[in-house]
Order: structure tokens, then sequence, then C-alpha cells
């Protein structure tokens, strides 16, 4: 449960400074990029069969480029109901169709999906005499697939799938009146500013520590970008007075105790009178080492018991030369 707890306190930190964090970067700049794409010969009343979506939440949607010789329907209908049609071609004119587009030559072809496989399908507007409710799939000529630049394939399906469920082969067919459509599919991704400085909650401190009444001072934090948050744990059973001061300040306050109610005053990382708390704080590199000091209220009696101090920092751990770019 304690690991769960922890690791429930990094996500929520890193959701709620992640704008901090993005603004010292350019964004990232997302758009819909060409995939794969391919060239489909259908006759009369043909269908082809397209690619088949997985929607996992409400508003996603596709994106495809459709240019045809002559007029198709195109609309997305059910994964399984398309399959169910291939094999009883007679129901095919019950199918739901989701995103009815009929006369299309020349389209960019957007659908809101629903949550579920839905599958693309183009149909030749023409009519065939000779098999009024379906004549059967068209033949895929090529594909070519953007994301790895292969060189186009030929991929023969040529099944020709009718009432009576005669199949020819695709080697032998010929096609009557041909009509090439072509269809290019996008994917919506990164396209500028790609390339981002990685962060992740880093621990720079953590102990569970015997109370006394002297002053507990942890150094060494040095900012390694504008804007790096500091998150910092206090539980503790008497008030803290709890405060991030520049490491030259706080060694100094070893020697001269007296001087903490001083160092405080202009310093605005700090929490007074606290027993459990945790807090934020924003340092720049201008700012230089810091140390985090820890101590008793003045006045509080200390009891035999532990305080814990917990202190993590967004720091940088990939691409972090981009934050300087940036910053330039």
């Amino acid at each position: 449960m304690k690991n769960l707890k922890t690791q429930f306190l990094l996500v929520a930190l890193a959701i709620a400074w992640f704008a901090a964090t993005s603004s010292a970067q350019q964004q990232r700049i997302f758009d819909w990029l060409p995939a794969n794409d391919e060239t489909v010969r259908l006759d009369p009343a043909n269908y082809h069969t397209g690619r088949t979506y997985h929607p996992n939440a409400v508003g996603q949607r596709n994106h495809v480029d459709i240019k045809a010789q002559k007029p198709v329907t195109i609309f997305m209908t059910p994964e399984a109901d398309w399959n169910q049609a291939l094999q009883h071609p007679e129901t095919i004119g019950n199918l739901r169709q989701v995103c009815l587009r009929e006369h299309v030559v020349d389209t960019t072809y957007v659908c809101e999906l629903p949550v579920e496989p839905m599958t693309l399908i183009i149909r030749d507007e023409r009519f065939s005499p000779e098999t009024p409710v379906f004549a059967g799939l068209g033949a895929v000529l090529n594909t070519i697939d953007a994301t790895q630049n292969n060189t186009a394939h030929a991929v023969s399906t040529g099944i020709a799938a009718v009432l009576n469920s005669a199949r020819q082969s695709s080697s032998s067919r010929t096609f009557k009146d041909p009509n090439d459509v072509h269809i290019q599919y996008y994917r919506w991704d990164c396209a500028q500013n790609c390339i981002q400085p990685e962060f992740r909650w880093m621990e720079q401190v953590k102990e569970k520590y015997q109370l006394t009444s002297f002053l507990k001072v942890y150094g060494g934090f040095q900012p390694d970008h504008d804007g790096e948050q500091v998150s910092i744990k206090i539980k503790s059973p008497v008030p803290m007075v709890v405060a991030m001061l520049p490491s030259q300040i706080a060694d100094q306050l070893h020697s001269q105790p007296d001087a903490l109610e001083t160092a405080l005053q202009k310093n605005s990382c700090q929490q007074r009178g606290v027993q459990s708390l945790q807090f934020e704080c924003t340092f720049n590199l201008a700012d230089g080492p810091q140390s985090l000091i820890v101590a008793p209220e003045a006045g509080e009696k200390v009891p035999h018991k532990k305080a814990e101090i917990e202190m993590l920092a967004w720091r940088c751990v990939e691409n972090c030369q981009l934050l300087q770019t940036a910053k330039e």
C-alpha cells in the first residue's frame, strides 16, 4: 500500500507541474501524417474492404484521402457485421452504414467512430445487372506502407464472392469496366518538435531521524534548469519549520542559529509550524546551490520521537540540451 501511495504521489506531481516545465520548451505539434496507401480496381457494384479501426474512446476519428475514376460510396460498418456479410452476401443490404458518403470521386473522408471495431467499405456505385445484390470484391493492385518506405508490391486478392458463392482466381480475373480507386490512409502523430526534454521526479532527500532541538541541514541541491520544481514532505510529532535556503546561508546557521529568523524573512520557500504537510517550490539556475533545513519551532518541547522528511526534484533525464536551445 505504501508503494502504491508513493506511485500515486509521483504521478500527481508530474501532472501538476507539466504545464510549468513545458513552458520552457516548444510544444509538440500533432497532425495527420501519411501512412500506408493502396490502389484498388473495382468493376460495377464491387466492394472493397479497407482498413479496420479499433477506437477505444468516444470522439476518435479516421482520416483518409480517396480518389476514384468513377463515383463510389464510402461508409464505415462494424467489423463483425462485414465479416458476416462476406459469408452471406444476400445480407449486405442490411449493413449498418456509419458516416455514409455517396457519389465520391475525390474527397478527404473523416468519420467520428463508435467505440467498436469499424471497417472502411468502398462500393462502386455503377449498376451491375448480372449480380444486382453483390457483385463481389475488387482487386488490390498495390499497397505502399509509408511508415516503412517499402517499394510497392502486388497483392492479388481477386475474390469474386457472388450470390452463388462461386469463386474465381485473381490471376484469371479480367475487368469489364475497371474503376481504379486510390486510398491514402493517415495516422495522427507528432509532426513538429517531437524530440523533447524528458523529466522525472528524482529523490533528493529521504530520512526518518530522531528529533532534536538542533537545526538539520540537507545540502547539495543545484537546479539543473529554470523553473525546476521541488516537492517537500514533512511528518513530525511537533510543529516544524521547513525551508529551502541558499546553501551559503544555510551552512552559516550551524554556527549562528539565531540568524535563522533573519534568513527566513526574505525567503518564499518555507513553511512554519507544520507537522504533516507536502508543498512545492520553484528554482532557477541563477538561484545557485540550495539546502533544505528542518527544525522544531522555537519553544517547542522535543519528544523522544522521530520525524520524517522527503524531498523530490523534477529533473531533466534525457534530451536536456534542448532546454538550453529553447532558452537561447
